[in-house]
């Protein structure tokens, strides 16, 4: 599993902001997602939210559980559940990869951000471990002391 790099053809929908701030991810993957008509109406006008969302693996297969896409405004009565699981779709071998780093090193599946790729809907979810409170405190002292020395330096010059 590679890390995928953001592509100047991605268009963004929604980001989990936390994820990075709550974990540290080990491995980035890139999955396809099952989706009705109208949630994918409602994703093209940028509308998802990725707050308390998670993915875990039931029955042999990845699902997304949390993702908040509201009912298409346009659309009919019979529209789509907004909190309803949704599969992803990973390769096989994936999956079994998967399934190792969650049962053998312990890590969590969290999903990073939601965006169309060459018009198809996609997540990021990486393997990831979550950090202690004492991890995220040096992490934002690193960071706010990392922003101190670029103002510095701007300044010099």
């Amino acid at each position: 599993m590679a890390h995928t790099e953001h592509r100047s053809d991605d268009k963004t929908v929604a980001t989990n902001r936390k994820a990075r701030h709550d974990y540290t991810l080990v491995e980035v993957l890139e999955c396809g997602i099952q989706l009705t008509g109208t949630e994918v109406k409602s994703l093209r006008l940028g509308q998802a939210s990725l707050v308390d969302c998670y993915a875990r693996l039931r029955g042999g297969e990845l699902w997304l559980e949390g993702m908040h896409i509201p009912p298409y405004e346009q659309g009919d009565k019979r529209t789509h559940e907004p909190m309803r699981p949704r599969k992803l779709l990973v390769h096989r071998r994936q999956l079994a990869q998967l399934e190792r780093s969650i049962t053998e090193k312990s890590l969590v599946l969290v999903p990073l951000r939601v965006y169309f790729s060459h018009g198809i809907a996609k997540v990021e979810i990486a393997t990831a471990k979550g950090k202690r409170q004492h991890e995220k405190r040096q992490a934002i002292a690193k960071r706010d002391a990392q922003r101190e020395a670029e103002r510095e330096l701007g300044r010099r010059r």
